[in-house]
C-alpha cells in the first residue's frame, strides 16, 4: 500500500484543520490540562512541559504512509487564531480509518466538534477513498456518543469491561459509518 495524499489545511465554515505547530503549545496546554476535557480521552492530565512533549509528536504525525499511523490536526477557530481541539484520522486498514476528538471546554456545545468531524469523515470518504470509519467512545462519554450519532455514525457494539481506561475497567461504545451511508446521508452539519 502507498500513502495516502492529504492536503492541508482543511477549511470549513469557522475552522481551519491544520498541522500542529510549537506556537501551539499555549493553547494546548489548556486542555490537555483540563480534567474535565481529558477525563475520556486516552491521556491524562498533563502539564506544559508534558504538552509539549507531547505536541513534538504531533508535529509528526501530518501524513498516513502506513495503516495504523493517525493523523493528528490542530482546529484552529477563524476569526482568532486560537487553538480549540484536535481532530485524529488513523488509518486503520485497507480502505478503514477511525476518528476522535478533543476539543478545550470552552468551545464545547457550539458544533465546532461536529464541523470538525465531518471535514474529517469528508477526507476519509472523499478524499482517502476509505469503505469504513469507526470511532471508539467510553460509555459515560453521553457528549461524544451523541455527536457520533448526530454525524450518522451507528452503534455497533457496546463491549463491557473491555479495557482498562485510567485504571479501571471500562466499557467501550464502537460507532461506525459505512462510505455508501455516508453518500446518502448528505452533511449532518447543515
Amino acid at each position: 500500500m502507498s500513502a495516502l495524499p492529504v492536503e492541508l489545511p482543511i477549511e470549513t465554515e469557522r475552522l481551519v484543520l491544520r498541522a500542529h505547530r510549537m506556537d501551539d503549545l499555549d493553547d494546548l496546554a489548556r486542555f490537555h490540562g483540563d480534567p474535565e476535557v481529558v477525563r475520556y480521552v486516552p491521556w491524562p492530565v498533563r502539564d506544559r512541559e508534558a504538552t509539549e512533549e507531547t505536541l513534538r509528536v504531533k508535529l509528526t504525525q501530518t501524513e498516513l504512509v502506513a495503516p495504523g499511523q493517525w493523523l493528528v490536526l490542530a482546529v484552529e477557530l477563524r476569526s482568532s487564531g486560537a487553538v480549540i481541539g484536535e481532530v485524529l484520522l488513523k488509518w486503520a486498514s485497507d480502505r478503514q480509518g477511525e476518528v476522535g476528538f478533543a476539543f478545550a471546554r470552552d468551545a464545547q456545545g457550539q458544533g465546532y466538534a461536529a464541523e470538525a468531524a465531518t471535514a474529517v469523515l469528508r477526507l476519509g470518504f472523499d478524499d482517502l477513498g476509505f469503505h469504513r470509519i469507526t470511532a471508539v467512545c467510553i460509555a459515560e462519554n453521553d457528549a461524544s456518543a451523541r455527536l457520533l450519532a448526530r454525524l450518522g455514525l451507528r452503534q455497533e457494539a457496546r463491549l463491557v469491561d473491555n479495557v482498562v481506561f485510567k485504571g479501571e475497567w471500562a466499557t467501550q461504545l464502537v460507532f461506525a459509518m459505512l462510505e455508501d451511508e455516508w453518500r446518502s446521508a448528505g452533511d449532518p452539519t447543515t
